[in-house]
């Protein structure tokens, strides 16, 4: 095998397929990228078993071949070469050489025969969205799966589909994301669990433009993003989802317009009062149209007032200050519209039509202290 191709090209081929290979393995194989140039097109490939990511690259091929080299070497001399051609050319036994202007680096590959291929998938059960809107709905969600796998259900995030509603949903035990787009057509039913893992890692490869389009393949073990020139293939994880309707509710006793910026700056300022690690919650007690807004730690104590529009019964509830802060980041209204039914039952942040909601639970603490 002998191509050349520019290093940009190639160091951004070799950038967006590595976010597939595995920190840590016990196949050695995995921590390979495959480099494919037995065709007319050259292919980077890696694959963690969980997550596949393949991208065609520009570049000519000189001659035909196929080899697979360790990721994070491969990777790193590419990336510190100069700003140049690349001729990466493998000879017998595997041996790989790169070379850039006066740069020469010899290092040892792999069979290309021994590399675990992407999965065929029948690409016929799909939807299309923009790279923008999928970016967005991940990151306005993905804050709220739980990072361990104590359940697994909760490590992923639901795709729903009906007619033409994208609903994506996360959870943690302690909050429920959920996000709903309008998609411009019709698609039938359609429910699956994505790993939140593969859906991080698919956002940083997105360029979120809003003329660039996604496309969405389902299958009954995998999904499929194939967007510019990248095909991203998941496992789906297996299971049936929570009901989520259920734990939703219409009903509220209180209920606030606020300014999001004012609230969230001033959460902001309170959590300079909470050492790492501590669970010190943050106590809002709102009264009319004002809502005061209370932290009690050991490093010291604050007290804020901010207006708000309220209708309803006056309460005093307590949040963890970091569940807020996640939300309220990701929400782009300048006013959101809050509702609460009594200091132990679930606080919802949420828009007229839905769009958005923002399921947070409450958190105990001591009235006497505020």
């Amino acid at each position: 095998m002998k191509l050349i191709c520019s290093k940009a090209n190639l160091l951004k081929g070799v950038n967006t397929v590595s976010k597939a290979v595995p920190s840590k393995t016990t196949m050695p194989i995995l921590e390979c990228i495959l480099i494919d140039a037995s065709s007319n097109e050259i292919k980077l490939t890696a694959n963690d078993m969980e997550l596949g990511i393949e991208t065609r690259i520009e570049g000519e091929i000189l001659e035909k071949g196929i080899i697979a080299v360790e990721a994070k070497v491969f990777a790193e001399i590419i990336r510190k070469l100069p700003d140049s051609d690349v001729t990466v050319e493998s000879s017998d036994h595997y041996k790989l050489s790169i070379t850039c202007e006066k740069a020469h680096f010899h290092i040892s590959g792999r069979s290309g025969e021994d590399f675990s291929y992407l999965p065929y998938i029948e690409k016929t059960d799909f939807i299309i969205l923009s790279q923008f809107t999928l970016k967005e709905v991940i990151r306005q969600t993905i804050f709220s799966i739980a990072d361990n796998d104590n359940n697994k259900l909760m490590t992923g995030e639901l795709f729903e589909i009906h007619d033409n509603e994208f609903k994506v949903v996360s959870l943690d035990g302690h909050r429920i994301s959920i996000r709903k787009i309008e998609l411009k057509d019709s698609y039938p039913d359609r429910k699956v669990i994505v790993p939140g893992k593969s859906l991080q890692e698919i956002s940083k490869i997105l360029s979120g433009e809003t003329e660039e389009e996604v496309r969405i393949f389902f299958t009954k073990n995998h999904v499929v993003f194939e967007f510019d020139t990248t095909t991203v293939v998941s496992r789906l994880i297996e299971g049936e989802y929570f009901k989520i309707d259920q734990m939703l509710s219409s009903d509220y006793e209180t209920k606030f317009i606020i300014n999001k910026k004012e609230l969230l700056n001033c959460i902001d300022r309170a959590t300079l009062l909470i050492k790492e690690g501590d669970k010190k919650p943050i106590v809002f007690r709102i009264i009319d149209g004002n809502m005061e807004i209370n932290i009690n730690s050991s490093l010291g104590s604050m007290k804020e007032e901010i207006d708000i529009q309220k209708e309803g019964k006056d309460i005093l509830i307590g949040f963890n200050p970091r569940f807020l802060i996640d939300a309220l980041r990701v929400i782009d209204d300048e006013n959101i519209t809050v509702y609460m039914v009594n200091p132990k039952a679930p606080c919802y942040i949420r828009n007229d039509n839905e769009q958005y909601i923002y399921l947070i639970l409450p958190v105990n603490f001591n009235s006497a202290a505020i």
